[in-house]
């Protein structure tokens, strides 16, 4: 063997075991044993040493250019500390992130409060592991961004009315737009200044002014038999918050619109819409198309299949810097029931959204047709619309698919199911729509 100086060295009669690197000491040139640079003070060696004295010595007061236990330790101790620190910064940053969208969130216990009155006539859920979520757009004025919309009455209306389901084995998303116009019977609701209304046949989008959203969900309740198990309520300053968090949707147009009521102006082509884009382009109604309530539904649903295939497509949901603006900017938007009232439970829907091929995110509007006795008026195709409620109240398949006018039958712009005076017994309905996988210029 050779001692540190590299020099041989005579082996002791009876060598005494290498200490480990725990136990604290280290050897010095004559074999004796010398305290570790971080031994206690009560085991210092005789002569009056101090501790920090000859820990990195060897007998002759040089410094041990061989040993560097002592800085290594020193400098591990630092690794861990720092370490323990950023760990520690990291998990205060993500919970004032947690808290701080989960804060955002607006509760609506009103509603909650209401529909509990109502218990025993809602209907119940008949496959419980399914999920039925009422998405209403509020056209109201009030509110940080709105009132450049239209004078604040201190009233809205369901501008937008979509029920939402989630089949039970996550597998599919359907989504049901329910025409502003439709005639439905409206039941008592509570008024939202106080008294109640009486039960009464009118448009659709008056249940959500006389009432809110309870009326609103009673009001689809009895129209479809479908039990709404929750509900979301969005506004146009948080529409359009939603979209620029996004970086935006791609639509086409066919030729330019100039629309002063929705506050539209674009050339004609392929482009990308901003959130106050976006949001003239869902609403407009004299400028797009034939300026039917039916035409602006249809494109509500294609910008939205084109949102969700944006979103999925751009990995938002497993990138944390591009998923904190949506959901931000989706919490502050957000009323809800007490059941989805917090970031967990929302993620838990993003999630389930997450797992659906985008091409099983469907958009259909209910059958309808022009209200007999006035024609700017909508109702129900029967039994078209009945076949379309028991298929989602049973969590059964829906198929949608694009009309095709040229051949003169199956699906039709009314929305009536293909074939339906005469279904097969197991065949699967379909109806008019689209699906988020379609591209928004097809």
């Amino acid at each position: 063997m050779t001692d540190r100086a590299g020099t041989p060295a005579e082996p002791d009669p009876e060598p005494a075991p290498e200490p480990t690197p725990d136990d604290g000491t280290e050897r010095t040139p004559d074999g004796a044993d010398a305290p570790a640079a971080d031994a206690p003070a009560g085991d210092a060696p005789a002569g009056g040493e101090s501790p920090g004295e000859g820990a990195g010595e060897d007998a002759s007061g040089n410094d041990d250019a061989g040993d560097a236990s002592g800085p290594r330790r020193h400098w591990l101790r630092w690794t861990a500390l720092g370490v323990s620190v950023v760990l520690l910064g990291a998990a205060g940053t993500g919970w004032w992130f947690y808290r701080k969208l989960d804060d955002n969130i607006t509760t609506d216990t009103t509603a909650a409060d209401e529909l509990r009155r109502y218990e025993k006539e809602r209907p119940t859920a008949v496959v419980t592991a399914a999920q039925n979520i009422l998405l209403i757009g509020s056209d109201t004025r009030s509110g940080e961004g709105n009132r450049k919309y239209g004078r604040d009455k201190g009233t809205q209306r369901s501008d937008t009315v979509i029920l939402l389901h989630l089949a039970a084995d996550e597998s599919s998303a359907t989504a049901v737009s329910i025409p502003r116009d439709l005639m439905v019977t409206i039941p008592s609701c509570a008024r939202t200044e106080g008294g109640r209304t009486r039960e009464r046949l009118a448009q659709f989008n008056w249940a959500f002014e006389w009432g809110g959203t309870a009326c609103t969900i009673r009001t689809v309740e009895k129209l479809t038999g479908i039990r709404v198990d929750h509900h979301m309520v969005i506004d146009f300053r948080g529409f359009k918050k939603m979209v620029d968090a996004v970086d935006g949707v791609e639509v086409c147009l066919k030729e330019p619109v100039n629309d002063s009521d929705a506050k539209l102006r674009l050339p004609a082509g392929r482009q990308t819409l901003d959130g106050e884009q976006a949001l003239g382009f869902v609403r407009a109604r004299k400028s797009l198309g034939n300026g039917s309530d039916t035409e602006r539904m249809d494109r509500q649903q294609m910008f939205l299949g084109a949102l969700v295939n944006k979103v999925q497509s751009d990995g938002v949901l497993l990138n944390p810097t591009k998923l904190y603006p949506v959901l931000d900017a989706a919490t502050k938007s957000l009323t809800t029931d007490p059941g989805l009232d917090s970031l967990r439970d929302l993620y838990d829907l993003a999630r389930t959204m997450r797992a659906i091929p985008t091409e099983k995110v469907q958009f259909l509007t209910v059958p309808r047709r022009p209200y007999t006795y006035n024609a700017n008026r909508d109702e129900l195709v029967q039994p078209a619309a009945s076949e379309l409620f028991r298929q989602l109240r049973e969590d059964k398949p829906v198929l949608v698919k694009k009309p095709e006018p040229e051949e003169g039958a199956g699906a039709s712009s009314d929305g009536k199911p293909d074939d339906a005076g005469s279904p097969a017994p197991t065949a699967t309905p379909t109806f008019t729509g689209r699906n988020a996988a379609e591209g928004v210029c097809s």
